[in-house]
């Protein structure tokens, strides 16, 4: 069975969570939203890869950061967790298989960027995927609140 803890030592290695990391995983997969703020090193990330393990469908992580995004896609797929990126330092043709592997369900998560959601016709390729989490995975993300999909 893959519960948080057993997900946590199997793919992280580490043997507990940090403070707060067990009450935000809970929160997520109880369906609840959450706003988890948290310090730099203190483990946000694993706070919304460990229940996007558990939920059925794929996390949409949205991320300013380029560079974030690519060393977390880097280590999860490492770890044996699919995940992937749609940025600008993607060729036409990276785009073009990224946006075919994720219509094939191939990932768990996604990371965008933000003004990735200021394209309807990205917004209607969303709406058509199982999307079971989205996370804001920095505060400056957050101008307003709502969304449009």
């Amino acid at each position: 069975m893959n519960t948080p803890q057993t997900l946590l030592k199997k793919y992280f290695g580490y043997e507990k969570f940090r403070t707060g990391q067990t009450e935000i995983i809970e929160q997520i997969l109880a369906s609840k939203d959450c706003l988890a703020i948290m310090p730099t090193g203190a483990g946000k990330s694993i706070c919304y890869q460990i229940p996007a393990m558990i939920l059925p469908g794929i996390t949409l992580v949205i991320s300013p950061l380029i560079s974030l995004m690519k060393d977390q896609v880097s280590n999860l797929n490492e770890l044996g967790i699919p995940a992937t990126f749609l940025n600008s330092t993607l060729s036409d043709q990276e785009y073009s298989q990224t946006m075919q592997n994720i219509s094939c369900n191939i990932y768990k998560i996604i990371y965008v960027a933000p003004e990735r959601l200021n394209s309807s016709s990205f917004i209607h390729f969303l709406n058509q995927l199982d999307i079971s989490m989205v996370t804001i995975d920095e505060a400056h993300c957050v101008s307003r609140v709502g969304t449009r999909f």
